[in-house]
């Protein structure tokens, strides 16, 4: 791959169209450019119209400007679409944290470029599906790509770990209508749905049974993770136990405790009520 090494001014720099990974402000990563510059060059491509389109370094850009770099290090590679794409997505899904989806529009992008290339000929969805990520399957990829169905807010409900993957997959597979009308339930409620729940509205929207009244009812159901709880921190009641007491037995205890307490309240409503 042809490439060259050259500074270039920050204000020549621009974004990748379509970019699926969010660029967060990064006060480390500043402080460590203004201390010790750009270690890791970014990687460009020209641009017809002037300047550089920035393949891998989004972070590092934002991070130079926050320290107000003026120009940067950066490999220039001749790149078509297709490549440019395919090095976008393999440059960013190292992080540690990317975001469902992130990983979700970038498995898309990358997806349809793999296709475009004619890599997988014949077997182009499977077999394409099966090129996206070294660290999981194909099938696994497609339940990531099956994220960009779902309406923005519900998708930032997924990032936000209001909801889980796996309901969050059952759920992209409603029309834009059914997911407003949980959307809206979610918000007055202030529910979230389990996975068990997804698949049953799931199969109630493939059998046209899904209206908001259904939606209502599978919503307000009681579940275990949705009960209110008492939490008691072990430090907080340490001190009414016996030194080396384990939590088990701190439990075990309170149970025992509670069990005589609600007992004698039994009996003292008993005497009151023989008066």
């Amino acid at each position: 791959m042809k490439e060259t090494i050259k500074n270039i001014p920050i204000a020549d720099l621009y974004p990748f169209p379509d970019n699926p990974f969010s660029v967060r402000e990064d006060t480390e990563l500043s402080d460590s450019i203004r201390d010790y510059g750009v270690i890791s060059p970014l990687v460009v491509r020209s641009r017809a119209e002037g300047g550089y389109e920035i393949i891998s370094g989004h972070r590092r850009r934002a991070a130079c400007e926050a320290a107000r770099i003026e120009a940067v290090p950066a490999f220039v590679r001749e790149l078509d679409d297709t490549a440019a794409v395919i090095a976008l997505v393999d440059s960013n899904l190292h992080r540690e944290h990317v975001l469902p989806s992130e990983k979700a529009h970038a498995y898309k992008l990358k997806l349809d470029a793999i296709k475009h290339q004619g890599v997988a000929c014949g077997q182009s969805v499977h077999k394409s599906r099966d090129e996206i990520a070294d660290s999981e399957s194909g099938r696994q990829v497609q339940r990531y790509i099956r994220l960009c169905e779902l309406m923005p807010p519900i998708l930032s409900m997924v990032d936000e770990g209001k909801i889980a993957f796996s309901p969050a997959v059952e759920l992209s597979y409603l029309p834009k209508k059914e997911q407003e009308n949980l959307l809206e339930t979610m918000e007055s409620e202030d529910r979230t749905p389990s996975h068990a729940q997804a698949i049953r509205m799931r199969k109630l929207s493939a059998d046209g049974q899904l209206d908001m009244d259904r939606i209502f009812r599978i919503m307000t159901e009681d579940k275990p993770n949705q009960k209110e709880q008492i939490k008691l921190k072990a430090e907080s009641i340490q001190q009414f136990f016996p030194k080396g007491y384990s939590p088990r037995q701190m439990q075990e205890t309170i149970m025992r405790l509670l069990a005589e307490w609600q007992l004698k309240r039994e009996k003292a409503a008993r005497n009151r009520d023989s008066r």
